[in-house]
């Protein structure tokens, strides 16, 4: 493996540990600490919201930091800092120390998106396909959340979820410092930060690009309320939905005399796995589909896929709600590369990681307001009403994106 493709991997396993970081709680919550802490799901849930908020706060002075500094260096910190604070978290006895613990890895979580995406769409060409692929890796980052966390709970406790990809983490954060010694460089990354004197701007130019940063913003703070709600309480859905099925999983891995054991904990994590990793892989269609056709017509196909979908799922259960859990993460997913595509065309390379960092300030700040949101809608309706309200949050989704023009104007 050539040096520029080792770099582009351990890219893709910092978005891949990102996401899995944040959301290991997700399925520890739903599956264990409701019994061993005596706490409603609800009240969990509010021990998580620091650190979601932190995950959006901090994304932009993550990305002004490597804008200024480096954003190489930045991935170092990254790695070796979310690492080191998801051990401390493992020692947490009390939902207060968890909730520090959380809130420190949110902080470091914060910094990938702005800055991983940055050396993505600058590094490389065919942005929509980069993108797809980094972003089927933070995908498969939120699946092993719910599988590996599933798994340690049937088979050693959920504190060892943290440990292992603590120790994952630190070990690839030294790999990558290795790999890009010669880029950690203050002389390299003031010339990089300097601008360059920009051209004046038409009118009717400015009023596009305003047109369509507005429609980002928006989407982004749209989408970022069903993302949330899918991903973290996936979990919970399928503990909920899925027993029947999880309970004959289960017994058919013990007559069958698998290897491992599972339980209904680990049944309900390879159920949220295998959803995750497949819809994920929906990414690279609308990556390829990006550079083809433009964002315009496939955003409104995504967003048509998850109104159906999330209008379908209310009653459903075991099988046919697992059916259609595929349905509306597919659109969930699909979505995900989206924005992202459209702020590396249009933003400026110096101001790149800093222009990423607004885009995730809305994104995680949304993520954290969503969870108070599942919780209060599931203690009082239930998820039904949660269906409902994402159905009509992807109406409101076609509606902002119908307002695209055909072509995106193009970086100053």
């Amino acid at each position: 493996m050539n040096r520029d493709r080792l770099h582009f991997l351990l890219l893709n396993s910092g978005h891949f540990l990102d996401h899995l970081f944040t959301l290991i709680f997700a399925t520890v919550a739903a599956l264990t600490l409701t019994r061993d802490w005596g706490l409603s799901y609800g009240e969990l849930l509010a021990y998580a919201t620091p650190g979601f908020l932190a995950f959006g706060l901090f994304s932009l002075p993550a990305g002004w930091l490597a804008d200024k500094w480096s954003r190489d260096g930045m991935m170092v910190v990254f790695f070796i800092g979310i690492g080191l604070a998801a051990i401390l978290t493992s020692f947490a006895a009390t939902p207060l120390q968890i909730g520090a613990g959380l809130l420190v890895i949110g902080m470091f979580a914060a910094i990938y998106h702005p800055v991983g995406l940055a050396i993505v769409t600058g590094k490389w060409r065919n942005t929509g396909m980069r993108i797809a692929v980094n972003g089927v890796f933070g995908n498969l980052g939120v699946a092993s959340a719910a599988l590996i966390t599933g798994y340690f709970i049937d088979n050693g406790g959920w504190r060892t979820a943290f440990v292992v990809p603590g120790v994952v983490s630190i070990l690839i954060g030294f790999a990558y410092a290795a790999l890009q010694w010669d880029e950690i460089r203050p002389a390299e990354t003031a010339a990089r930060a300097a601008p360059a004197a920009a051209a004046p701007i038409s009118p009717d130019r400015r009023a596009i690009l305003m047109r369509v940063s507005a429609i980002v913003f928006a989407t982004t703070a749209i989408s970022s309320i069903i993302f949330q709600s899918t991903t973290f309480a996936l979990p919970k859905i399928f503990d909920e939905r899925l027993q029947g099925l999880a309970a004959e999983t289960a017994a058919w891995s013990d007559r069958v005399g698998l290897p491992i054991h599972a339980d209904v904990a680990t049944a309900v994590g390879v159920f949220a796995f295998v959803v995750f990793s497949v819809a994920s892989l929906a990414q690279l269609v609308v990556g390829s589909m990006l550079d083809k056709f433009g964002p315009r017509t496939v955003f409104l196909t995504v967003a048509a896929i998850q109104l159906v979908f999330f209008g379908l799922m209310p009653g459903l259960h075991d099988t046919i709600a697992l059916a259609a859990a595929f349905g509306f993460m597919l659109g969930a997913f699909g979505q995900i590369p989206i924005n992202d595509y459209m702020i590396g065309k249009m933003a400026s390379g110096p101001f790149r990681a800093r222009i990423y960092g607004v885009r995730y300030v809305v994104s995680f700040t949304v993520l954290a307001a969503a969870l108070p949101l599942i919780a209060f809608v599931h203690q009082r309706w239930g998820f039904d009403t949660l269906f409902l309200i994402l159905a009509g949050a992807a109406a409101a989704t076609i509606a902002v994106v119908a307002l695209l023009p055909r072509e995106l104007p193009a970086a100053a």
